[in-house]
């Protein structure tokens, strides 16, 4: 079964899903603009097209990732994002 989600007034679109080999998923968009998102669950989120900028609860500088990069987030967090130019991602639930 699939489950659309939408935040930030529609500017970041995911689908959610459950795939038996990686679990919990969830693939979606994010237009420019600037993000904060709180997780409950520790999270691997790679960008699948686009890039952006991500500041990590424990870091102090913001990372660039592009295609194909992978980062980390830990459960029950906030990590803020700053997206340029339409982004997608996978975001796996750990």
């Amino acid at each position: 079964m699939l489950t659309i989600n939408e935040y930030f007034s529609g500017k970041v679109k995911s689908i959610h899903f459950h795939n038996a080999n990686s679990g919990e998923s969830s693939i979606g968009v994010m237009v420019p603009g600037d993000y904060t998102f709180s997780t409950n669950f520790p999270e691997e989120i790679t960008i699948i097209s686009g890039s952006l900028n991500v500041l990590l609860p424990i870091a102090k500088d913001w990372q660039i990732l592009q295609v194909g990069q992978v980062f980390h987030v830990q459960g029950k967090s906030e990590f803020s994002v700053q997206v340029a130019e339409p982004t997608a991602y996978l975001c796996r639930y750990l």
